[in-house]
């Protein structure tokens, strides 16, 4: 397998389910990518290694998916300069909107690109670390223009 050029970040097992649309659709287009599990307040130094290794070890895109109001993208942010997409889920009494507003409301100087809550969020944060992908590499660029004629059709 290829070495992963995107990272898939969520901040527990249980939002693997939605985060899993993002790992399907870069399957889908050929992209390799790695997942972990690791949660900015329960994990803090394992989260910071994480985010402080990821050039080195090839990525290109993070993808950062956690809930309630937990700050998984914004820690990620601040350890990488690799750009960060951030899906806020659903996982609390205010259905994610907690979540997004932690992600969108990032201090100047620590961007996330923050994308919808939820599943929609995650398939198109893939889509966007595709994107960013196709502007250098044109297989990519090939796959993504192919998977936008599908869905037209």
């Amino acid at each position: 397998m290829a070495k992963p050029v995107v990272g898939i970040i969520m901040g527990s097992e249980s939002d693997r389910e939605v985060m899993s649309e993002a790992a399907k659709l870069l399957d889908h287009l050929g992209i390799s990518h790695e997942t972990v599990v690791s949660s900015a307040h329960r994990n803090p130094e394992k989260t910071r290694a994480y985010a402080q290794s990821a050039v080195g070890r090839g990525l290109k895109v993070i993808i950062a998916g956690a809930g309630m109001a937990a700050h998984l993208a914004g820690v990620v942010a601040s350890g990488t300069e690799l750009p960060v997409i951030g899906v806020p889920l659903a996982g609390s009494a205010l259905s994610g909107v907690d979540a997004l507003y932690s992600m969108v409301q990032m201090p100047a100087g620590v961007p996330v690109g923050t994308m919808a809550i939820g599943r929609a969020g995650a398939k198109n944060a893939a889509l966007f670390a595709a994107r960013m992908l196709a502007l250098t590499d044109e297989e990519v660029a090939r796959k993504l223009k192919q998977f936008r004629e599908e869905m037209a059709k």
